[in-house]
């Protein structure tokens, strides 16, 4: 296993870590996990070298950091790191750190936590953490030693991240980082702009929460007939892993094989070389191109008489079709207010006949209908 190290204190973490997300569990309830499945996971990544564990609060309604106490309470506590986060939505007031991070403490069985994160930053909610003071009481258990690392993970615009960096100090940052994201979401420039902090960067959803473990026959294709022997989830995890201020890669492994896969493509880790970067752009365009309907945004549909914005149905709809990210759909189709929505399309076909890509506009204006519907609820 490759170990990177956090430069300020010396901290020697595993470049694959362990997220408590997605553990398997029983009944299909994800409150109930299946200890037994799970401690043979947990024991045999510590047996290969694994040393970073990541929980939250929310995650397996509130039962993963019970979990954390019962897993990994065998084994010597500067042994491992162990990340935890503070749920912004939960706070209604500054006394509510307290009682929260002393619960998760007691839940986890541990005295301090190696790396603590302020949990999903965006915009609206790192406004709250200044207006109640949160960083302040965080730094506050940094100097208790109660806190190790002091970081944030994050959700919104490289814009709202260079305002986080530059508010306060920080030791480490999470973001969502991956090769479908690196240009859909931005992640390059939010990747470098933590690195042109100097502090190390924590990767989130390498593998997209499984929708770049299996993108499409043809891409699929493209990938095992350069490397037969390689899962296409394990091009996701070395390219997240490849990215050099990366200090670990989360992933939230669900069964043996995921466990066994992952490790496989870490130990030993090698950087993907210059032509698996080109096998792996081809890979994605194919994806991009047979998951996506083919609009430019050059507009020649507009204006609609009936007031439908197109290509932002199309942007929407194509977002959703790579990433299957119900959330951020749902949350971009609450700006199509009025007749900017593809129920007003009333099929006269006006747009087809001026579309250069022959896309049968009013056809997808219905499915888009129907699909963004169904997000609504």
């Amino acid at each position: 296993m490759e170990y990177r190290e956090l430069i300020h204190n010396g901290d020697r973490v595993s470049l694959l870590g362990f997220g408590f997300m997605r553990l398997p569990i029983k009944e299909n309830d994800p409150s109930k996990i299946d200890d037994k499945t799970a401690f043979e996971m947990v024991d045999y990544a510590i047996s290969k070298g694994i040393n970073y564990f990541d929980t939250a609060y929310m995650y397996h309604d509130g039962m993963s950091e019970l979990f954390v106490s019962r897993a990994l309470k065998k084994y010597p506590r500067d042994s491992y790191f162990l990340a935890d986060k503070l749920p912004l939505w939960s706070l209604k007031s500054i006394d509510d750190v307290q009682s929260i991070f002393d619960e998760q403490l007691r839940k986890c069985g541990v005295e301090y936590f190696d790396y603590y994160l302020m949990h999903a930053m965006a915009k609206g909610r790192f406004e709250k953490a200044v207006k109640l003071g949160i960083y302040d009481k965080l730094k506050e258990y940094q100097r208790q030693g109660r806190i190790r690392n002091l970081g944030f993970s994050f959700h919104d615009t490289p814009e709202v991240l260079e305002t986080m960096l530059t508010t306060y100090d920080w030791d480490f940052v999470q973001l969502q980082i991956n090769y479908l994201d690196w240009e859909l979401q931005n992640a390059r420039k939010q990747y470098e702009l933590v690195e042109a902090k100097g502090i190390k960067c924590i990767v989130m959803e390498p593998v997209r929460g499984g929708a770049l473990a299996d993108l499409c026959p043809e891409a699929n294709d493209i990938l095992k007939q350069f490397s037969p022997e390689r899962s296409i989830a394990s091009w996701a995890v070395r390219y997240a892993a490849s990215l050099p201020n990366v200090l670990t890669v989360l992933s939230g492994m669900s069964d043996f094989s995921q466990v066994k896969d992952n490790i496989g493509s870490m130990n030993p880790f090698s950087p993907l070389s210059d032509k698996e970067k080109t096998v792996l752009q081809n890979a994605l365009d194919t994806y991009k191109k047979t998951q996506t309907l083919p609009c430019t945004s050059c507009r020649y549909c507009m204006d609609c008489d009936f007031g439908v914005d197109i290509p932002r149905v199309f942007e929407i709809l194509n977002s959703y079709s790579l990433t299957k990210d119900s959330y951020a759909a749902a949350s971009a189709v609450k700006g199509l207010a009025g007749e900017k929505h593809p129920s007003n399309c009333t099929e006269c076909g006006s747009c087809a006949i001026r579309c250069p890509q022959s896309i049968e506009i009013p056809a997808q204006m219905k499915r888009a209908s129907n699909i963004f519907k169904e997000l609504s609820q």
